[in-house]
């Protein structure tokens, strides 16, 4: 048997493209050849198709690590350059970044079809995200006007971020039908571990301390900018394996068409018609758009929020909760590692709504776990000490209630301010949440959150069918861009106001609501399956 028998053999397993979707591994692997439609590939053109696609996993990992990596230290960071920031400053802060990417997706997938060539955004989007960690460095050495540097450096890091519509859109294209299951789901991984492990990086880079090694006017090392230092590095080995790697591939529409004997030349031209003209069910595609958004808002909540309650609820200085914030992600991103092998196990033998469900199932877990309860409050924040300065703060005790307003001249001291702040007034009736529950509730939530990405997007990709998901894979990143800029906003402005027990009961509710919407539509999230009269009258 020729090696092209061998292989047309393995198409011809299936015979439905639908079915062909269905069957296919969450990440299978991928056999030493490929027939394209009725041709063998050649082996040096498959190789190179993915390798590209490998330098794209590659760059949506550090796209997703440029988002993350500073998440555990942002907070005390801000703190730093503004003394009077608040966390409603830090969800504008968080989301800006987003929101830059949602500008940016549109701009780099037009220009992307407008030149019919992906490298070029690519790099341009590459080249910007640089550019603006450069700027994330040079924070400090800005004398006036800090914050709004901040937020254009978030912003730029956010709009050369961009690109990710610009990869899947690629990816799409660059794959068979057999293959995008399996592409798309280890993208989505790559992405979700960037997630994960950036902060682990930024836990990493405590040890360098504050003011760091090097610290004056005009530039500054620390455990703050490291990170950033560090994005600019990475990025440049990016933009450079790139222009060395990667090649431009393109898999034409009879790639993705079942094979058809070449006998019956009538029904092929039907069939081709047919798989040209189909549209996928609009409400499958629209439930998994919000399923997708509530999958990252979920996680951007969780993500923002981590720092700033842990330093209020245990009375962490800005190094501790940099380094302890970093490792537990660090460890929570380990385990994720873990989760996703046995989800690629698991999902051959059960349904991948299922495995959705759980998913949901556990995040929904996590948050209540994080509810606050018992007689324990949180310690109420000291006032900043600094010398010639004046404070009309005094220590909060719940024993005693002092009344007193006073104004009083500060002595020189190193103290620095920690515990829960004496303006949030729900620091004197919430219960505090102890340690064990922001482990248990940070392990949950990321067990669900890695189950819940990774298989929303690969049941996502299966709705859609074989026809190039460019648009419609523009429209999910859309709205993980949104999740992502609302996420951050919501979760600070609720937490301000009203504490953790209201910004964590407000979280369960919108988990519930997604639930109930997946199981509403759960017949639906199924894969594309052509329904041609063609096909039954064969």
């Amino acid at each position: 048997m020729s090696n092209f028998d061998s292989n047309k053999e393995v198409y011809d397993e299936a015979d439905d493209p639908g079915e062909a979707v269905e069957t296919t591994r969450l990440l299978g692997s991928r056999p030493p050849f490929r027939s394209v439609g009725d041709l063998l590939e050649p082996l040096d053109q498959y190789n190179s198709r993915w390798r590209s696609i490998h330098i794209l996993y590659l760059t949506m990992f550090l796209s997703s690590v440029s988002y993350s990596i500073c998440m555990s230290s942002i907070w005390p960071y801000l703190q730093i350059l503004d003394p009077d920031a608040d966390t409603n400053l830090l969800g504008w802060v968080v989301a800006i970044y987003s929101l830059g990417q949602l500008i940016a997706s549109p701009i780099f997938g037009f220009w992307a079809n407008f030149r019919a060539k992906s490298r070029e955004p690519l790099v341009v989007s590459m080249i910007i995200n640089i550019l603006a960690n450069v700027l994330y460095v040079y924070l400090e050495s800005i004398p006036p006007k800090r914050l709004g540097y901040l937020m254009l450096a978030r912003a730029l890091i956010g709009f050369g971020a961009g690109n990710v519509a610009l990869v899947r859109s690629y990816v799409s294209g660059a794959t068979t039908l057999k293959e995008r299951t399996g592409s798309m789901a280890m993208m989505s991984t790559f992405q979700a571990f960037g997630y994960i492990i950036g902060p682990l990086i930024q836990a990493a880079m405590v040890p360098v301390g504050f003011p760091g090694p090097v610290h004056s006017n005009l530039f500054h090392i620390n455990m703050y900018t490291s990170p950033a230092i560090l994005s600019a590095i990475v990025g440049i080995i990016n933009v450079i394996l790139v222009f060395a790697i990667f090649r431009e591939h393109r898999v034409s529409n009879e790639t993705n068409n079942v094979i058809i004997q070449d006998s019956v030349p009538s029904i092929k031209e039907e069939q081709e018609k047919a798989m040209m003209d189909y549209s996928p069910d609009y409400p499958a595609v629209l439930s998994g758009i919000f399923i997708f958004f509530v999958v990252l808002f979920v996680f951007a909540v969780f993500e923002t929020i981590t720092t700033p309650l842990s330093m209020h609820m245990f009375a962490w200085t800005k190094e501790k909760a940099t380094l302890y914030n970093g490792i537990i992600l660090g460890v929570a991103g380990i385990i994720n590692i873990a989760v996703f092998g046995v989800i690629r196990l698991i999902s051959q033998r059960v349904n991948e709504r299922y495995l959705l469900l759980g998913g949901f199932c556990f995040c929904l877990c996590g948050f209540l776990v994080y509810l606050p309860w018992g007689n324990q409050f949180p310690n109420v924040q000291y006032a900043a000490i600094t010398d010639s300065n004046t404070s009309s703060h005094i220590k909060y005790t719940y024993a005693a209630t002092l009344d007193v307003n006073t104004t009083t001249q500060l002595p020189t001291t190193t103290m620095e301010a920690t515990g829960c702040p004496v303006n949030y007034l729900w620091c004197r009736y919430t219960p505090a949440i102890n340690l064990a529950q922001l482990l248990g509730g940070t392990l949950l939530i990321s067990i669900g959150y890695t189950t819940c990405n990774v298989i929303s997007y690969t049941i996502y990709s299966k709705i859609l069918g074989p026809k190039p998901q460019g648009l419609w894979m523009g429209w999910l990143t859309a709205s993980g861009n949104l999740a992502r800029t609302l996420g951050p906003v919501f979760v600070t402005l609720v937490y301000d106001a009203y504490g953790p027990r209201v910004t964590f009961a407000a979280v369960c509710g919108i988990i519930i609501v997604t639930i109930i919407v997946q199981i509403s539509v759960f017949k639906k999230l199924v894969p594309f399956k052509l329904k041609s009269p063609v096909s039954q009258e064969i």
